[in-house]
């Protein structure tokens, strides 16, 4: 290896000490910024969530609440949520705020003062924050406010506080109708959604700040999520909720189309500790599928679902009401079982076990309190 000193100054969030170290061994992640002009590349190295100080958009979401839990499990000293309770609630940071130190700020990650404010200090972030598919639809330009404009703000005041590393959240959106399967990383962008396109734009945006700024950053695209804390009192609920509510008061589920539609279901705390493993990880910059690798057709899913609650229920089926986007979907995770070391741990059946038992916990009402 090689010392080279003489440099000093500061790039983005990332010092340049005056001496620093360059290492030959071609098999490790390496990290890479540009100080005046001058791109320097240093060895990649792990980062420790013990004693940090960790940031969360979202954080009261589904999957930004099972992240704090993790990140609190890990020895987080502070964990920050930023969450305007559109679909997050205080009710899924219970356990967060018993075992740690959790602050709940409301607002908007469009508010820079506010992100100013609450980065502070911060060791990492979680970018979480994002409206449904089908609300974006709806309203294409609040879709770009939030997923666009907010992450660009999350994204420079994260480099303007010095954070050491953002994960955020992206999508299987952004493949569209399937060219292939499975699914990988280097599968086309087939979007035809505000949704994909906005994930697409968070994924250049990251790009962007890393070239610039030396960000250092993992992209995770989610595929199909559920399990506890899903939202349930929400206008956009989740299929499985929905079934769950008919199934609970003697109805046949309802399947929209002929239910060969399939999707790839990734348990939610499978999703939150691959975001452990990425922002623990010595990769600083790269996009991975979240996924199983298992394609379930929603016939299959109902299937599963009714023997779990009711047998003696069959689904009935509908003309679909949309336009059905995306007919098949199952993720390829070789890349990050290989460079982050993720493995899907709970398997279908059982995770729809919990989801239903979480659900039945669930006070009625179809609106959030």
């Amino acid at each position: 290896m090689q010392s080279i000193s003489e440099h000093t100054g500061n790039s983005g969030s990332f010092p340049v000490s005056r001496k620093f170290t360059i290492f030959e061994d071609h098999k490790t992640q390496a990290n890479k910024f540009k100080w005046k002009g001058v791109h320097i590349t240093f060895l990649g190295f792990k980062m420790e969530i013990k004693d940090k100080k960790v940031l969360i958009t979202g954080g009261a979401g589904n999957i930004g609440s099972h992240i704090a839990d993790a990140v609190i499990e890990e020895g987080a000293k502070e964990v920050i949520i930023i969450d305007d309770f559109t679909r997050g609630r205080e009710e899924n940071l219970a356990w967060a705020v018993k075992h740690g130190n959790v602050r709940i700020i409301k607002g908007d990650i469009c508010d820079r003062e506010l992100l100013s404010k609450s980065l502070k200090g911060v060791d990492y972030v979680f970018h979480q924050a994002a409206i449904r598919i089908t609300q974006c639809q709806e309203d294409p330009l609040l879709a770009k406010k939030v997923l666009i404009d907010g992450t660009f703000s999350v994204f420079d005041e994260a480099i303007k506080a010095g954070v050491k590393k953002v994960v955020f959240a992206s999508s299987a959106s952004v493949y569209g109708n399937p060219s292939y399967l499975p699914m990988d990383e280097k599968h086309p962008f087939n979007n035809t959604t505000f949704y994909g396109a906005g994930k697409i734009a968070n994924e250049e945006l990251a790009k962007a700040f890393r070239e610039k700024y030396g960000m250092n950053y993992i992209g995770l695209r989610y595929f199909n999520v559920y399990g506890p804390r899903m939202d349930i009192y929400g206008v956009y609920t989740e299929v499985m909720i929905r079934w769950l509510d008919m199934i609970k008061e003697g109805r046949q589920p309802v399947i929209f189309g002929d239910g060969k539609q399939s999707m790839d279901f990734v348990y939610v705390k499978d999703i939150a500790r691959a975001n452990i493993l990425a922002l623990q990880s010595d990769v600083n910059e790269g996009i991975y599928n979240v996924g199983t690798g298992i394609e379930t057709s929603l016939n299959q899913l109902v299937k599963s679902v009714l023997e779990l609650t009711n047998p003696d229920l069959t689904p009935i089926y509908e003309k679909p009401k949309n336009l059905v986007i995306v007919s098949r979907r199952r993720a390829s995770i070789e890349k990050i079982k290989k460079e982050l070391g993720f493995e899907p741990e709970t398997g279908l059946k059982d995770g729809l076990r919990e989801m239903i038992k979480w659900k039945e916990e669930q006070p009625r009402g179809s609106e959030k309190e």
